[in-house]
């Protein structure tokens, strides 16, 4: 989960939520420059993040505060390949992109070990095995995959409370096209994109949030059930042409 400090406490957004607002910027992408099976690709987005499960393991720091995901733990491979398993059943568009995350996730862990170096191995395996199939080359499907990563990484950056202030602007990643794209916060609030990649000039896109009254918790299953009662709040952001 994403965890924000905010005035009363903590606000929570769900990896799922983060993921649905994920597609959402993918969805309003201009048409033309849209990567291929767009909304295989668009699925894809949406459901990378059903790994994580906010009610399920432990979700609290050692001080007792909820635990935001940048903090994490050990890498589950189970629970990596679990995911990957799963995507499958949507079809090999879905688990080659998805398949991709995880190799850009957790490459960086290699040598950690033996059942990691296997699924990170396998992993690779696969999406050249699915890009045969396809009849995708590599550079096709790296294209395909910079999309769905651009996506992520801007939602992240919205959910994470990142957008610097100033109206100074940061770097979301580089897109499909290859270009650097940045963002930047107008002092009226609107969201700026530049250059601009979305059909529309001006759209809004969404995410909810749970707020936290109780700093501190006693267990995993007390913060499960206070997240369940929290009171839920729509964020809103309106992205528009500069």
């Amino acid at each position: 989960m994403i965890v924000n400090q905010h005035d009363q406490g903590w606000e929570v957004i769900y990896h799922r939520a983060h993921a649905l607002l994920a597609a959402q910027i993918a969805g309003n992408w201009h048409q033309q420059d849209r990567p291929e099976r767009i909304i295989e690709t668009v699925a894809a987005i949406s459901h990378h993040d059903d790994l994580e499960k906010e009610w399920e393991g432990d979700h609290l720091t050692k001080a007792g505060a909820p635990m935001d995901f940048t903090i994490g733990g050990e890498t589950s491979v189970p629970k990596l390949r679990g995911l990957t398993t799963n995507s499958r059943y949507r079809g090999r568009w879905v688990a080659m992109l998805i398949s991709m995350h995880m190799s850009f996730l957790n490459e960086g862990k290699r040598g950690e070990s033996k059942e990691l170096d296997e699924f990170l191995d396998e992993q690779l395996e696969n999406q050249k095995k699915w890009r045969k199939e396809l009849g995708l080359s590599k550079e096709e499907a790296e294209k395909a995959y910079a999309f769905f990563q651009w996506c992520d990484r801007f939602s992240l950056i919205l959910c994470s409370q990142e957008l610097p202030a100033g109206e100074r602007q940061l770097e979301i990643s580089q897109g499909p096209d290859g270009k650097r794209y940045d963002v930047m916060q107008n002092a009226d609030g609107h969201v700026v994109v530049t250059p601009w990649p979305f059909a529309e000039d001006k759209f809004n896109v969404r995410v909810e949030a749970c707020y936290l009254s109780q700093v501190k918790f006693e267990s995993n299953e007390e913060l499960t059930e206070a997240l369940q009662n929290a009171p839920i709040k729509e964020l809103e952001w309106t992205l528009i042409k500069a």
